[in-house]
């Protein structure tokens, strides 16, 4: 790896070998938000390249020079994953984009490889006993030394959350990010392994005119606006041409409704130009919230709420955490977080600076009894109605500090996360019967989305002016919306690529062209300490039993004549309550004995597998016929 410009690399608890700083990043000013954009508009990301008139049309790959190849050089060179071409660059989206989460993108140019994003994707509804799911990486077997570096936009669990797992199985690869990001990172690898982030080498951003060199591969950043501080935007500069990725985003508009962050530097960058979106708001067509507006209405629900105030967040949010603890501060009120990651992710902002507070603002959750009600704001895990988090446990009487009572204020500062819409209604039923005051997004204005919306997506592409459009980072049909606004601005079929999880897209002057071939993207679902080995197969028979329960069914036969020794044993497990229902376990049994004796010969023992498959075949058939249910069977055979 090679830096293009004089900055200071920063390894986090690097190892015995690696170079460690002590420089620590400049600590934020208390207008952090304000200060970031000044920079981002003075600071120029695209030095030393070709720089083209903001006001004319985009550069179209028919006006670009075709890059001449040398005579003897070979146009393609053999890979694991395939045949690829020598002077093309490839991306493959590892997940991500038939999805919300499990965001990472890998980016290859002949033997060099840069990867954006490792996250988790959380499991569904029917997904029975999975913690979480990780993209697969088997495209990047035996591929391991050509991955130069990750590169982490910002610290959410769906962009950093596979990093503990996948950094170790690809050897621990170089990472690159802001301080926050880097940090978070850092944390959950130690959870992960204890002892073990020592093993990361990593690169700070610094600033955003920080470059880096990595192969084949220019690495710039440009300032990007979300919903966690330290986000970046990415510009990935190749031989072929240059990539622009954002992350996550979202386009703040001051007051009159003009955009705070201008992109307009990003339609300079050298061409041709794909620009990869996430566009999880083509969908929506809401105007965008103010962050002016939403701190008025959560101020005055600090301010004028008669008992204590509960606020519900997501733990990234910590520049908006910081702002509340601020404002209570000022109040003379106390604050308690609760929930694992808050406390973790407030911590680490306090050690870099991002949150200034007194010392004994913030008190521990066991403390909120030494208190007023009015003096208490405490701030939680859960809006999103998670099992374990700390609302479930307080709607459920299961927490242990925190009991509802009808004069707290209730706050859900956090938007829905497609998928979570049933959910999130029962946690709100759940807290309107226990509590007389709640307030969620539908009644006020008390949360910012992180997201760019439908209007959004339009100003960025009419500003970058990109030759190419890959949307990215959301559900497919999303994309497909996404790739219809492009297609209204006058871009042309050839121009777009709405990209499948594990396709193969490839890029040079010529434009855009899709691979024959796929990376395999198979889940691969992490359940407690087991990665990858619960599979679809094992997943099936979790649903099954979850939706019709399991009978087993017990037969003890001899050895010497295959006869039952006994009366067959009924189990059964989430399908019939035993006692209520002998009549239907009379039947099961008596259809067992049948079986076992349609299958027994005097002359042979009968077959133990062979019996097992017709146990389950015609008892499930006989259970289907009588109940109209699918239960699992699961036939035991003892031989004496």
């Amino acid at each position: 790896m090679k830096r293009v410009q004089d900055t200071t690399d920063s390894l986090l608890s690097g190892g015995s070998n690696s170079k460690t700083t002590n420089t620590k990043p400049q600590r934020p000013t208390k207008n952090y938000r304000q200060n970031q954009r000044k920079k981002a508009t003075t600071e120029s990301t695209n030095k030393n390249t070709k720089v083209t008139s903001q006001n004319s049309r985009p550069q179209t790959p028919a006006n670009n020079k075709k890059q001449n190849n040398k005579p003897n050089s070979k146009p393609w060179i053999k890979r694991p994953g395939g045949t690829i071409a020598k002077n093309k660059l490839r991306i493959i989206p590892l997940g991500g984009c038939e999805e919300v989460g499990r965001n990472m993108t890998v980016f290859e140019y002949g033997n060099d490889i840069v990867i954006i994003d490792m996250g988790l994707q959380f499991p569904e509804e029917d997904m029975h006993g999975i913690d979480y799911i990780i993209p697969n990486t088997s495209y990047l077997k035996g591929k391991e030394k050509n991955i130069k570096a990750v590169i982490f936009s910002h610290g959410h669990l769906d962009h950093i959350g596979a990093a503990p797992i996948l950094l170790e199985k690809l050897g621990n690869p170089t990472i690159v990010g802001r301080p926050l990001t880097l940090a978070m990172v850092k944390h959950k690898v130690e959870d992960y392994k204890k002892n073990s982030s020592k093993n990361l080498k990593a690169l700070l951003i610094k600033s955003i005119s920080d470059q880096f060199k990595f192969g084949q591969f220019t690495i710039k950043f440009f300032q990007m606006e979300h919903s966690i501080m330290d986000a970046v935007g990415v510009i990935i500069e190749t031989p072929q041409g240059s990539i622009i990725h954002p992350g996550d985003w979202t386009l703040e508009r001051d007051q009159t409704g003009k955009p705070i962050l201008d992109y307009a530097h990003l339609s300079k960058i050298k061409r041709p130009s794909v620009l990869m979106l996430e566009s999880l708001g083509a969908i929506d067509v809401r105007p965008s919230a103010n962050h002016q507006v939403m701190k008025d209405n959560l101020n005055k629900l600090i301010s004028q709420a008669p008992g204590r105030l509960i606020i519900g967040t997501f733990a990234s949010q910590i520049e908006r955490i910081g702002w509340i603890i601020a404002q209570a501060e000022a109040l003379g009120k106390k604050i308690a977080l609760d929930g694992y990651s808050m406390k973790m992710n407030i911590e680490l902002a306090k050690e870099l600076g991002y949150i200034k507070t007194k010392k004994e603002t913030i008190i521990k959750i066991d403390q909120i009894h030494n208190y007023p009600d009015d003096k208490l704001l405490i701030i939680a895990t859960g809006a999103q109605g998670e099992g374990n988090a700390v609302l479930s446990r307080i709607i459920s009487g299961a927490h242990r500090q925190v009991k509802l009572k009808k004069s707290d204020t209730v706050v859900l500062s956090s938007s829905i996360i497609p998928g979570n819409e049933n959910t999130i209604q029962r946690l709100k039923d759940g807290l309107y019967r226990q509590c007389d005051n709640v307030v969620h997004g539908e009644l006020m204005d008390i949360h910012v989305s992180g997201h760019g919306n439908r209007n959004d997506i339009v100003h960025m592409l009419k500003t970058i002016k990109p030759d190419y459009f890959i949307p990215v980072y959301a559900y497919h049909y999303m994309l497909k919306e996404s790739a219809k606004i492009a297609q209204s601005l006058n871009f042309k079929n050839k121009q777009i690529a709405v990209p499948e999880n594990g396709m193969i897209i490839e890029f040079d002057r010529n434009g855009l062209e899709v691979a024959k071939q796929k990376a395999d993207t198979d889940y691969v679902f992490v359940d407690g300490l087991g990665i990858g080995d619960v599979s679809n197969v094992v997943l099936r028979d979790r649903q099954m039993m979850a939706e019709d329960g399991m009978v087993v069914v017990i037969a003890t036969i001899s050895r010497k004549n295959g006869k039952l020794v006994s009366s067959p044993d009924i189990i059964s497990r989430g399908f019939i309550y035993m006692k209520e229902n002998k009549e239907v376990v009379e039947e099961i049994r008596a259809k067992v004995k049948k079986v076992v004796n349609e299958c027994n010969t005097t002359k042979t023992s009968i077959e133990e597998n062979f019996l097992k498959d017709k146990l389950r075949n015609d008892v499930g058939q006989f259970v289907l016929q009588k109940t109209k249910r699918r239960p699992m069977i699961l036939p035991v055979v003892i031989e004496v």
